[in-house]
């Protein structure tokens, strides 16, 4: 009996400091994370992801930001939907066409036809004026 007591008592005495550390954990971990570098450390914080070098000069810590890709991207993210909502707003005012497609007006064929019409005539004209050469 007295062995289970001792038993009992000591598994108690190791597990209360053991939880309490978990527990404390957490708040120690604290809002940013040190990570050493050659240059100085990298500081890391885990509610925000921004990163930041860290040097040291004369036992004085200085920390500058690191170039994110992520606020590049989300700028870009964010210009293209504000100009994907200005397409399909003008998309939406512009006039609605028939069957999808605008056909081409009367004064339009003329010019394409009478364009089409004078380069034959001036190739034909070509064609006639060159004279065949002699095989030698």
């Amino acid at each position: 009996m007295t062995i289970k007591i001792l038993f009992a008592v000591a598994l108690v005495a190791f597990a209360v400091p053991a939880a309490a550390q978990d527990v404390a954990r957490p708040a120690e971990a604290g809002r940013y994370t040190m990570t050493p570098t050659p240059e100085g450390f990298v500081r890391l914080d885990t509610r925000t992801g921004a990163v930041a070098l860290c040097t040291t000069a004369g036992g004085v810590a200085a920390c500058r930001g690191a170039p994110e890709e992520r606020e590049a991207l989300q700028q870009e993210v964010d210009r293209l939907t504000r100009e994907n909502a200005e397409l399909k707003a003008r998309l939406a005012a512009a006039p609605k066409r028939q069957g999808g497609l605008e056909l081409p007006k009367e004064e339009d064929v003329d010019k394409a036809l009478n364009f089409a019409e004078k380069f034959m005539r001036r190739m034909m004209r070509i064609m006639r004026e060159e004279e065949p050469r002699d095989k030698i």
